[in-house]
């Protein structure tokens, strides 16, 4: 499985190291081809890092490691997207981070499919801040990860890669439930950062 990592931000670095300890493929995609590659140079000689377009088509799975409202002009240069699996980790949030721009009748996710013609959108890793994605960074501490997918075998490679990086991933249904998982990822921010307990937090879901 080849992933394409768009965006060199926090989450987008922090996936890129994680999969690539992992000996995952990857190649990093960026507007300025230059950022994308001077991160892969970081990470080793078997990460590629270029302009958006190439790194979509080199891969099977894409993760979007954007902002939402950034998601629609990238994928206006991202080419053709038929066949591809997008990895939707975003949460439609204001530029304060204090609310949701959309949901109860759509979310993020589902905006980003109606986009993207051809791909199969999987919604993940939403509720998860940068400093956790690695493994190491957990302390053996399991972490859930919420999926939610209308393509099956799509759902089933996101959970490979979540349980590469040792992440409980959890069935959260149909795509549509992306309207309940963004605002538990909104509900995650505000515990991090508004209410104070910092940026290694997480939502469970536990059976009692």
């Amino acid at each position: 499985m080849k992933v394409a990592i768009i965006g060199t931000g926090n989450m987008g670095s922090g996936f890129a190291r994680a999969f690539a300890s992992q000996g995952i493929d990857i190649v990093l995609g960026h507007r300025d081809p230059a950022k994308a590659a001077a991160l892969a140079a970081e990470l080793g000689p078997n990460v590629e890092g270029g302009g958006i377009a190439a790194a979509v088509k080199f891969a099977d799975v894409v993760l979007l490691a954007l902002p939402y409202q950034a998601v629609a002009s990238v994928l206006s240069e991202a080419g053709d997207l038929r066949g591809k699996i997008l990895i939707d980790i975003s949460n439609p949030a204001t530029a304060d981070y204090k609310e949701l721009l959309l949901g109860h009748t759509t979310s993020a996710a589902e905006e980003i499919q109606k986009a993207a013609d051809g791909a199969s959108v999987v919604k993940a890793f939403n509720t998860i801040f940068a400093g956790l994605i690695s493994p190491e960074t957990r302390a053996g501490k399991a972490l859930q990860t919420f999926i939610a997918g209308d393509d099956a075998s799509a759902i089933a490679k996101v959970r490979e890669l979540a349980e590469k990086l040792s992440f409980e991933p959890i069935n959260a249904g149909p795509l549509s439930n992306s309207r309940f998982l963004e605002p538990i990822g909104e509900m995650n921010i505000h515990f991090g950062f508004f209410l104070g307990m910092g940026a290694t937090v997480a939502p469970a879901w536990v059976r009692v």
